[in-house]
């Protein structure tokens, strides 16, 4: 779950984090009203949405003086802002962040991210900050510095401080960055977060560390224990199959290809993705229906998958252990019954009552196509696209 930059700011203050002042405005008014608690004539009104590369959309104005504020969060409110990493689609602007502008002399890049192969949170900083990150580590990929966190202690102050030196920052910000970093690994750990970033971590003209953006993402399966970030929700930025899905009990990631996967297990899933795009072909989305899946499960699968108008092909991909291929079976005859599917049906059982399923399927008199291999499924859900 992703949360907004104000959102993140006022978590990351709490763990010792210095943040520009600003406030939450959902209208040009009260962007104006939020303006005259700022300390400074020169101001950002900065859009609200899930998504980086905002500045050169346009979604962050800076601003000095009333009309100038009320404009831009007049242009800012309710605009579609399409960034590079939104898509065509874009997001819609429903609320705006005005915060203080601050000079800054120098910029650096500071994340902690969950590295799931290492088992372990991975800092990575930069002396390169701010925009365009990415493309500059593309080029200078040994400007990216790791440290890796064993799990038993945590960060430790040593680490913080072979950062800072790697870094080269001034002797006189060590204390300041030190307590930064240690500040986002709490963060990071005691909110069950999978992603914290800072970009850009700016040294002001007074001599200040001050993170002038932020972002933070947070595990799903943790929501439960962590009421307070669940709350902080908006739903209005996440794509309504995803969301549907996810109040359902499924996993499901949409994705820009025209054959959906229904799949059980993210391993077969990732397996399955791949074998399409050997096939020659392009997923359209990853829906993992989990274990133990009921026919009901799978009926509720089919339809989330119906309501991407992009499925060409559905592709049914299980290997059965503590699920079984009967009652696959089961739920997906009354679905296609039920939803009177229209596009083509690839299925291939594996596993527990595997037989069965096949023939369920076979003496149905629905349209399905039984595939023996992943492989063959893939391919045969490939040709019927084409």
């Amino acid at each position: 779950m992703d949360i907004h930059e104000y959102q993140a700011k006022e978590l990351l203050s709490e763990f010792g984090v210095t943040v520009p002042q600003g406030g939450l405005a959902y209208s040009p008014a009260q962007a104006v009203y939020r303006a005259k608690g700022i300390e400074s004539e020169n101001v950002l009104v900065k859009a609200q949405i899930h998504s980086g590369a905002r500045t050169a959309a346009g979604g962050i104005v800076p601003c000095s003086g009333e009309d100038e504020i009320r404009k831009a969060a007049d242009e800012l409110m309710g605009k579609c802002l399409v960034t590079r990493q939104t898509g065509p689609k874009g997001q819609i602007v429903h609320r705006l962040y005005v915060e203080q502008q601050m000079d800054s002399v120098r910029e650096y890049y500071v994340g902690f991210v969950l590295d799931r192969q290492m088992e372990r949170v991975v800092v990575m900083a930069s002396a390169d900050g701010g925009m365009n990150i990415e493309d500059r580590y593309n080029q200078k990929p040994e400007s990216l510095i790791r440290a890796v966190i064993e799990p038993a202690v945590g960060m430790q102050t040593f680490q913080a401080r072979w950062i800072v030196f790697k870094l080269g920052i001034d002797k006189s910000l060590l204390t300041q960055m030190v307590t930064t970093l240690l500040g986002c690994y709490r963060a990071f750990r005691d909110l069950d977060a999978t992603l914290v970033e800072i970009n850009p971590l700016a040294v002001t003209s007074d001599g200040q560390l001050v993170a002038l953006d932020a972002k933070m993402s947070f595990d799903d399966n943790a929501l439960f224990r962590r009421e307070r970030i669940a709350n902080l929700r908006d739903e209005a930025q996440e794509d309504p199959l995803s969301r549907k899905a996810t109040e359902r009990g499924l996993n499901y990631v949409r994705l820009d290809g025209d054959i959906g996967c229904l799949v059980n297990g993210a391993g077969l899933a990732l397996a399955t993705l791949d074998l399409i795009q050997v096939a020659g072909g392009k997923p359209a989305n990853f829906l993992d229906i989990g274990v133990g899946a009921q026919p009901d499960v799978v009926n509720k699968a089919i339809n989330t998958m119906l309501a991407d108008e992009s499925v060409k092909v559905i592709l049914v991909n299980i290997f059965a252990g503590t699920n079984r291929c009967d009652w696959i079976a089961e739920g997906l005859v009354a679905a296609i019954k039920k939803f009177n599917v229209s596009v083509p049906v690839i299925v291939r059982l594996a596993g527990t009552n595997a037989k069965t399923g096949k023939t369920i399927l076979q003496e149905s008199g629905v349209a399905v196509v039984i595939a023996e291999s992943m492989r063959d499924a893939a391919e045969l859900a490939v040709e019927q696209v084409k």
